[in-house]
């Protein structure tokens, strides 16, 4: 892999170039941002693999940010913050930080915790590229299907589908980024003309019961509309 991208997200400037300064020394590339909403900004549009995010900002908080990013994304995040109270830490572990550094902290310290994060941020990554390159398992995020197995798995954890679910969603995932209209996907998994494409609905809706953290805003099974369905790519 080319030199790893990590993005900086503080409102204090001094100490955002600071760590820039540091970690471009490592041989990394920087992105830097001073509050979340810059930061979700870049993540956007950058590849990131990991984010140094402090929790006191204006405009949008540390907190707020990794909330929203994690909806998306599973690189690690590194919290930053001045205060050492357990509840700031206990929440930000919770809404889905790795890890959490107090300042003042050093350079050494933080450059420390990134090299760790990042070596098992590439361990993950390399799984998942092996069991992508092993034929009939697809995996985008968090969910994984196996075609020999007629397995689907959500961050790990086993769920159970129909017959009929699990020829949908391995549709959808083998083909993901495609977006299929209700009638394609009954002529695909049924084998038959579409009369009526009304059980689709009620399919689609209960695959997301079972593979969304939250249906109403899914993450991975999107409904196009006017058009289809399809399994967003990651």
């Amino acid at each position: 892999m080319d030199a790893y991208h990590i993005l900086v997200v503080e409102d204090d400037k001094e100490i955002l170039d600071g760590i820039g300064i540091y970690l471009r020394n490592q041989g990394y590339t920087v992105y830097k941002a001073a509050n979340g909403v810059e930061g979700l900004e870049i993540i956007e549009k950058e590849v990131i693999h990991l984010a140094v995010v402090d929790v006191m900002m204006p405009r949008m908080d540390g907190i707020t940010m990794t909330m929203r990013l994690r909806e998306k994304y599973d690189f690690p995040v590194i919290m930053l913050s001045a205060k050492s109270e357990d509840i700031d830490k206990i929440t930000g572990l919770n809404i889905g930080a790795d890890d959490y550094v107090t300042k003042p902290f050093t350079p050494m310290e933080l450059l420390a915790r990134i090299h760790s994060h990042l070596r098992r941020y590439k361990k993950y990554l390399d799984v998942v590229g092996e069991k992508q390159d092993k034929k009939g398992v697809y995996v985008i995020g968090g969910l994984e299907l196996n075609e020999d197995t007629v397995e689907v798995f959500v961050d790990g954890k086993p769920v159970k589908m129909t017959p009929i679910e699990f020829k949908i969603l391995h549709l959808l995932m083998k083909s993901a980024g495609k977006v299929f209209s209700a009638e394609e996907i009954y002529e695909k998994v049924w084998n038959e003309r579409a009369i009526t494409t009304d059980t689709i609905m009620v399919h689609v809706r209960n695959i997301r019961e079972k593979i969304e953290i939250n249906p109403k805003e899914p993450k991975y099974l999107k409904v196009v509309w006017g058009v289809g369905y399809k399994i967003e790519k990651q």
